[in-house]
């Protein structure tokens, strides 16, 4: 899950409205007496330019509850105020002491319960308004709407609200709302389920006609239902086309066509190669041609399309010829075999080790966070470190390394890797000479370490994506902000690393600045101050920060909404936050983008993706798009070892029942399942229906598998055609290790809706949360621990450990608090200091030599206890890959599982019972050898009996069988796992 991203603004502050004045001239004020049960009232302000003496200037009766004060302003656009009754007794916004009224210098204002509502008109007017409001219905796919509202200064209505029932048009609905001397409302819309209540900040609507769509108001609007004349008009010529050369790969862009309604796209006629003519379609003004003929010339045209249908005539002609087919990445392929073999270390690459100060940066936060003082900047471990430290993570015994994402990332604080802004280039604050990404998959591989590679589809940084789209500028850099903002230049790209000569810093940020509107620019209100001030006084001036609901971020690209419900359609197709850009996946552009993005990596021989967000991309959007792409071209390029390609996604579902607060498109096991029915072409339109199908059958109709359940004690070939492609997260497990008994009952729980919950990827905390969303890391004690790694490194699925908890570092410890604390206190702390010196393995699992700080961290008593779980299972194929059961069997956290495997001649089973003695009965005859003390147990009545205490203590029998003996005693005594 996508960690802490700064937003120096508050957004509230970006989405007020409020229009300055330009000269100096009077501001009537309005004060409502209930609301502080005065008789009489002063107005203590500094309209003027200096304050009134306290308490102010009296308020004179205006009508019933209402008080009324005209103020002669000057030439600022606003002034501050306060109300007072004379006794000391004051009115400060929302009752925050210490805060003003800020009201504009003109117009006619109401100040009503602690909130200014701007230009509100006469309260005692007895005029009536109306409100006549439209909604877009398509998007969301709903059949019935109700407006919840609340006039302004006014209450809101009964939730659902009222039901916008009048007659409209297709894909429209209508109400018109009576507001009486209101100048506006405040909005929502809900479908009596969902809601949609733009981003949390609603919608603020005024008189007269109004449309919504998408998240977007257009006040004043024309009658989305009024009739048009045909349109007969076709678009402009597509202009100063382009073509640029990659190896087998064009890529065309051009100006776009304007149109009197709108250009929808444009067909791009492609001739030349021994295909012969092919027209190509783009909906935006560029195109990526790739799997091109090597040394052959091409030839482009284009026509631009509108809505009906009308073309353009074809554009100049543009020429180009194809180089050389692209050579083989660097370095190896990925090592092959299942997954569930290994065990996985997670490493935040940039937090763990430092191998190479000189890519070491601080960011804008270096000093606000506190990490100067510590002299611990944010990006401080790196590849070259990790690769210096493999021996360390083997020698636990880990045989694969799940690390954070390693593409350019652009914030205030980016270290984690979660805010992608060049998706094609490997970070450089994390390689150094002889030590790149390639370097280090490659070193991993020469010990018999996978890399499964953290990667983020749902969204990049507040920046864009380079080569998708970046973006140009967000807001004005005046005198004010030219201490925030850096002043562009000319020919300097930002790359994370490289200092900026002028101004001295890597975290550059002037390309997104401008003293003038630039060309181009989509977003509403640029350059139009807010009304609204920073926190420094500064004025705050649209499109200053991201927001998907200003035009600032082109819908082909990006979704255009904000999350209302988390649980909702919206979470899988709007912004889950305002500094993380929301990738419109459905889109074709986008698709391909992220598709040849990640090819790119997989190419490298990276052995798996751990899929970041994945529950907020709509699961018909994974199965028909991104999974097969990556699972198809793995195998494609690297044949049965690619076949092997694991993928895991981050479904948060953060809760303690099965089904995620009875939502299914939102539920872990959910993303596990292909499609069962077929949907429309149209992405869009195919994540709505399906969104709405499966959670109309509810979590009772939803599919099963046994395949992670013994037939009685026979493993059984499971069924894997269902298969989506995508296994994921045990958030259910996760959730529940507060106790490993508790996380074992809620785990056995859910497996029959996974469809093979032996490739559930369990761990108890990470970089987001702790068990029961924790915001610290775990602190259940040493023996907790022991108990929870005993459970997961024997039980299904595939146990997973976050840097350092080996040592319980940062127990307790939030896990993440952003620039306002320094890293150093937090669960993200640098973990170099535990690992200085020197460690060899000889094994998984099995240290030959170590020195320093490092040998005492090999000695810690859980270092010993993982050491030995993870030897353990490498010697056990039933702990590794068995299904399970628990029937006939009595213990708190005990089972038996088993596997085999015809073809390699493999028949492996074993009882395990965890902290607690237990009975297992009906289980085959036969010589079982205890793989923690070597005990030998004969069984020719079908019951073993086995007897263990201790909290984490185990007892693990094997069955000897013809070819596959039982291994015995495994590993030596250790704190935990002993007689």
């Amino acid at each position: 899950m996508t960690p802490w991203r700064v937003r120096p603004l508050a957004l509230a502050m970006l989405l007020t409205g409020l229009s300055p004045a330009a000269f100096a001239g009077t501001a009537t004020v309005y004060y409502y007496t209930p609301y502080k049960a005065w008789s009489s009232a002063y107005l203590h302000h500094n309209a003027s330019g200096t304050w009134t003496s306290v308490p102010g200037t009296p308020l004179s009766a205006a009508c019933s509850q209402w008080m009324v004060k005209v103020v002669t302003t000057g030439t600022e656009s606003t002034f501050q105020a306060t109300f007072t009754d004379g006794q000391n007794r004051w009115d400060n916004p929302n009752n925050q002491s210490g805060t003003n009224y800020v009201i504009p210098t003109q117009g006619t204002h109401q100040v009503k319960n602690g909130q200014l509502i701007s230009n509100a008109g006469n309260p005692c007017s007895t005029g009536t308004s109306q409100a006549e409001v439209f909604y877009y219905t398509k998007s969301r796919g709903w059949s019935t709407v109700n407006l919840h509202y609340a006039p302004t200064g006014g209450s809101w209505t009964t939730p659902p609200g009222e039901a916008m029932n009048e007659q409209a048009c297709t894909d429209w609905v209508k109400k018109t709302v009576s507001l009486g001397s209101a100048t506006g409302l405040t909005a929502t819309f809900n479908n009596g389920s969902v809601w949609d209540n733009n981003g949390n900040a609603n919608y603020m609507l005024g008189t007269g006609l109004s449309t919504v769509k998408d998240g977007i108001v257009t006040a004043n609007a024309a009658s989305p239902c009024a009739a048009q004349p045909p349109d007969t008009t076709p678009p402009s010529v597509p202009s100063g086309v382009r073509a640029s050369v990659s190896y087998t790969q064009i890529q065309l862009t051009w100006t776009p066509s304007t149109d009197d309604r709108g250009v929808t796209g444009y067909d791009i006629t492609r001739t030349g190669g021994t295909q012969g003519t092919k027209v190509l379609s783009s909906g935006t003004a560029s195109l990526s041609d790739a799997g091109l003929e090597a040394r052959t010339a091409y030839s482009y045209t284009l026509r631009a399309v509108d809505a009906a249908g009308n073309k353009s005539s074809a554009s100049a002609a543009v020429q180009a010829t194809t180089g050389d087919a692209p050579p083989a990445p660097a370095g190896g392929q990925p090592l092959g075999g299942d997954i569930r073999g290994d065990s996985i270390y997670f490493v935040m690459t940039a937090r763990f080790y430092d191998g190479d100060a000189s890519n070491n940066r601080g960011g804008s936060m270096h000093t606000q966070s506190g990490n100067a003082a510590n002299n611990d900047p944010m990006f401080r471990g790196d590849f070259k470190g990790l690769i210096q430290k493999l021996d360390y993570i083997k020698a636990l015994g880990f045989s694969a390394i799940w690390i954070t994402p390693v593409v350019l990332n652009r914030s205030d604080y980016d270290y984690h890797g979660y805010h992608g802004w060049d998706f094609s280039k490997v970070d450089p604050r994390l390689e150094s000479p002889g030590a790149s990404y390639q370097e280090l998959i490659n070193a991993a591989h020469a010990k018999g370490i996978k890399i499964i590679q953290d990667v983020v589809y749902n969204h990049s940084s507040r920046w864009g994506a380079k080569g998708l789209w970046s973006a140009k500028v967000y807001g004005v850099r005046d005198s004010q902000w030219s201490w925030y903002y850096d002043a562009p230049v000319s020919g300097f790209e930002y790359n994370g690393l490289t200092v900026e000569p002028t101004n001295g810093k890597s975290y550059y940020n002037g390309d997104l600045w401008s003293t003038a509107e630039p060309a181009g620019n989509t977003c509403r209100n640029w350059g139009v101050p807010t009304g609204a001030y920073s926190q420094e006084g500064y004025r705050v001036y649209h499109c200053q920060w991201p927001n998907p609901t200003s035009g600032m971020f082109p819908p082909q690209y990006f979704h255009q909404c904000w999350i209302g419900n988390w649980e909702g359609e919206d979470s899988r197709s709007c912004w889950i936050h305002e500094d993380l850009a929301d990738f419109n996946t459905e889109s074709t552009p986008v698709q391909s983008f992220l598709i040849n993005t990640y090819n790119q990596y997989i190419g490298m021989g990276v052995d798996g993706f751990r899929i970041d967000t994945a529950v907020h991309i709509p699961r018909v959007t994974w199965n028909r798009r991104f999974l097969p792409a990556a699972r198809q071209y793995a195998e494609q390029r690297f044949g049965a070892k690619g076949k092997d390609f694991f993928m895991f996604g981050e479904v948060g579902s953060f809760v303690n029942d099965k089904w995620n607060r009875g939502s299914v498109n939102h539920s872990a096991q959910f993303f596990t399942w292909k499609e069962r029915k077929d949907y429309t072409s149209n992405d869009v339109q195919a994540a709505l229906d399906q969104y709405t199908y499966e959670n109309s059958l509810g979590t009772s109709n939803q599919p099963t598998s046994t395949n992670a359940f013994l037939q009685g004690n026979a493993y059984h070939t499971p069924d894997h055609s269902q298969f989506s492609g995508m296994s994921v997260i045990d958030m259910r497990m996760h959730m529940n290790f507060g106790e490993a008994s508790n996380a074992f009952w809620n785990g056995k729980d859910s497996d029959d809706s996974y469809n093979d919950a032996t490739y559930n990827v369990v761990y108890v905390d990470s970089h987001d949360y702790g068990p029961n969303k924790s915001s610290t890391r775990y602190a259940g004690g040493t023996g907790a621990w022991a108990e929870n790694m005993s459970l997961m490194w024997t039980f299904r699925g595939i146990p997973t450990l976050y840097y350092g908890s080996e040592i319980e570092f940062q127990q307790g410890k939030p896990i993440d608090c952003g620039p306002t604390c320094p890293l150093a206190t937090t669960g993200r702390a640098y973990y170099g200091d535990n690992l200085e010196g020197s460690v060899a393995a000889s094994d998984f699992g099995t240290v030959s030599s170590a020195s320093g700080k490092v040998a005492e961290t090999l000695n810690k008593p859980l270092v010993k206890h993982l050491q030995r779980l993870n030897q353990l299972r490498r010697r056990v194929p039933a702990l590794q890959k068995g299904q399970y059961s628990t029937d006939g069997v009595s213990g708190t956290m005990a089972f038996k599982r088993r596997f085999t495997d015809t073809a390699t001649g493999v028949d492996s089973f074993a009882l395990v019972t965890i902290s607690g003695g237990a009975t297992f009965s009906g289980v085959p005859n036969g010589t079982y050898k205890d793989a923690i003390t070597g005990d030998v147990k004969t069984v020719s009545n079908g019951t073993l009996s086995a007897s263990v205490s201790g909290q984490g203590n185990l007892r693990v029998y094997v069955l000897d069988l013809p070819g596959n003996p039982a291994p015995g005693k495994i590993g030596a005594d250790g704190p935990y796992l002993k007689p």
